[in-house]
């Protein structure tokens, strides 16, 4: 399984394989032709509690995932993202955050197994 990370306001690019959003809200002023899904995946997202609490914040990133990783161990959307992971050898998982490291979809590509 190959799950990599990528920005959402990037260009798609044919390496990315299977493209899914991975935010709970929808990249502000990204049109759904740009963003070029091929699914919204909204339930695997943070919840909302936990997405305000942590705020973008570096220093509690730590923390945040932590928090993270217990609701993934508990969702039931991870599994579409690993039945994706077994029908394309790519997929990419799309995100609207700045920072490249400090947010969701890295921690979930970590839980899944694959980062780049």
């Amino acid at each position: 399984m190959g799950f990599h990370i990528k920005r959402v306001y990037d260009e798609p690019d044919s390496g990315d394989g299977f493209r899914v959003l991975v935010d709970r809200l929808w990249p502000r002023g990204l049109s759904k032709d740009r963003a070029a899904l091929d699914l919204w995946l909204k339930d695997v997202a943070p919840s909302p509690e936990l997405r305000t609490w942590f705020g973008h914040r570096a220093d509690r990133f730590a923390e945040f995932a932590e928090r993270y990783t217990a609701e993934l161990d508990r969702n039931p959307a991870v599994d579409r993202l690993r039945e994706a992971a077994r029908a394309h050898p790519a997929v990419t998982l799309l995100y609207g955050a700045k920072d490249p490291e400090v947010n969701h979809a890295a921690v979930l590509a970590r839980f899944l197994g694959g980062r780049d």
